[in-house]
């Protein structure tokens, strides 16, 4: 029995209690949820139902808890129902109806975990988008990490979810990129308000080789411009390539520019009767939707500012089918977000439902305590390269993704580096080499799990824990998807391989010397083959690799 089928056993228990007592059944929300008691002893699983439902419908809680346990002790598999303090169930399975969990994960395989939690949503989630005016820096990093895992998320509970990129390959940056290149091909220093580092000497040598006319061209400054921007959006594509993400699509804002876009979005915002001009500009009245100042669309010189290119690729998205559209922001994009909500009220939209905004913190890194040096590439910031070349993309992928992204995170390399239990992600993906081993163990021993086992032998109080774990992949799953939150997945697979390897230490699984197998090995074969359907699940989540060996 899974939490999901106990959470359903008791939600139909309360129903035949309400109605056999007249009582309102469409109190009753849709689904529950099930706990595991902090202490072991009050049961398997606990419910508040009957304290959510009582006052509802005027009962005392007590006595209709007393009621549902009596008929939820009739349910196959279950073996006991307490009712503790004011209403409480607690309720306790039978061996076999908790092992039976481990044919559940092992036969659902690589579908366990997932669900239909939120099949026909359409969500369009775009992250990272840095600027093509140098190699993606640290903060860009943990947003293809956060980004990518949580599309995977969406992904497994029936989104339909669209990654994009935004390359902002127009505007006054664009411009500063290519002086800074221009100045490198002919040796003089960079302009004042240039980029700097090695990074721009090596742009402006490859666009030389590739155009040795570039200098002499009537027009310099546009070749660096479209021939640097391609090399550096080529560097920080294969950079995230070689990071194990991939987008669905790089949208280019100079195409909203030059499709018309920008038109077409300030006419359908006339339309809604929110726009009006004002000294010379054009302006979004922003403000009779929360936002602290109206938004001035194009300026009195004629030029569109970046806040007419965000609403004209707001409205793409929209009209290219997404309904729900989320942005992960940096952490000095905080101001964005009211001016972004506003902008999608005055096109007509929920910005409750349409238009959702992630912003994450700051991630520093440390060395021996210190912080890390500067990349000595680019120049000012530590690169996607700098940080996998330290610790890897296994252990980069899951650290960046295993906090929640509006805290900051001070990464210690030296720990992620670590070949030990003290590094979360040597700590997860060891347990499930372990498994590895123990079912190739089994191999050389001709020992096999079967084709059927008899769950009731899985009593032992270690495999009971790892069993309540396992059964608690799915919820965290969809809880997970639900608050854009990857990192429960990563803290949840860190517990999951603490019950493991107690599991391990307690309960041997293999015969040793002469012993011949026993139909408790093969049971605990089933759990073993069932934790490391799970380790691979949870990790393929974060896109982080489930080794064979380690």
């Amino acid at each position: 029995m899974t939490p999901a089928d106990l959470a359903a056993a008791i939600l139909d228990s309360t129903r035949a209690v309400l109605t056999e007592r007249g009582l309102d059944t469409s109190v009753l929300p849709h689904s529950i949820g099930v706990e595991r008691p902090r202490n072991p002893e009050h049961g398997d699983y606990a419910s508040t139902v009957a304290l959510q439902v009582a006052k509802k419908v005027g009962a005392n809680p007590r006595e209709l808890a007393t009621a549902i346990a009596g008929r939820l002790e009739t349910v196959d598999g279950v073996k006991a129902v307490e009712v503790a303090g004011p209403g409480f169930l607690n309720v306790r399975l039978d061996p076999a109806a908790a092992g039976r969990l481990a044919r559940v994960v092992v036969e659902a395989g690589r579908e366990y975990g997932r669900s239909a939690a939120l099949a026909g949503e359409s969500i369009n989630l775009e992250f990272v988008s840095a600027n093509p005016t140098g190699p993606l820096h640290i903060g860009g990093v943990r947003w293809a990490a956060v980004g990518d895992a949580l599309g995977r998320l969406l992904r497994a509970v029936g989104a339909q979810v669209g990654t994009e990129y935004y390359f902002n390959d127009a505007g006054s940056q664009i411009d500063r990129f290519a002086n800074s290149l221009l100045a490198a091909a002919k040796g003089e220093p960079t302009p004042e308000d240039g980029y700097g580092g090695g990074y721009i000497t090596d742009i402006a040598n490859a666009v030389l080789a590739k155009r040795p006319d570039a200098l002499s061209a009537p027009d310099p400054k546009e070749i660096f411009r479209v021939e640097g921007i391609a090399l550096m959006f080529d560097e920080i594509k294969e950079s995230l390539a070689q990071f194990g993400v991939h987008f669905d699509r790089y949208f280019n804002e100079k195409d909203l520019h030059d499709q018309g876009k920008l038109d077409a979005a300030l006419a359908r915002l006339r339309e809604q009767g929110h726009v009006y001009d004002a000294e010379g500009a054009t302006w979004l009245r922003t403000t009779d939707f929360g936002d602290d100042k109206d938004r001035v669309l194009r300026k009195s010189n004629g030029e569109w500012t970046y806040f007419a290119a965000d609403c004209a690729y707001y409205l793409d998205k929209r009209e290219r089918g997404f309904e729900r559209v989320v942005i992960m922001l940096g952490a000095d994009h905080h101001g964005y977000i009211g001016r972004m909500k506003a902008m999608s009220a005055c096109f007509g939209d929920d910005p409750k439902r349409n238009l959702e905004i992630l912003i994450g913190q700051l991630v520093n890194l440390l060395r021996e305590g210190q912080p890390l040096r500067m990349s000595k590439r680019a120049g000012t910031v530590v690169t996607i390269e700098d940080l996998v070349e330290a610790i890897g993309v296994d252990a980069a992928r899951y650290a960046l993704a295993r906090f929640s992204v509006d805290s900051p995170i001070d990464l210690d390399l030296d720990l992620w580096t670590r070949r030990s239990n003290d590094n979360p992600v040597f700590y997860v993906q060891y347990a499930h080499a372990r498994i590895a081993s123990l079912l190739r163990n089994a191999a050389e021993l001709g020992v096999t799990r079967g084709d059927d086992f008899d769950p009731g032998l899985l009593s032992h109080e270690k495999e009971n824990d790892l069993l309540k774990a396992l059964g608690e992949f799915p919820e965290i799953v969809a809880s997970a998807a639900e608050l854009r939150e990857p990192h429960r997945v990563a803290r949840y697979l860190e517990e999951l391989a603490t019950a493991y390897h107690r599991f391990y230490d307690a309960c041997r699984v293999l015969p040793q010397g002469d012993e011949e197998a026993t139909d408790l090995t093969r049971a605990r074969l089933w759990l073993v083959e069932a934790a490391r359907t799970v380790f691979a699940n949870g990790l393929d989540l974060l896109g982080v690799s489930a080794p064979e060996r380690m």
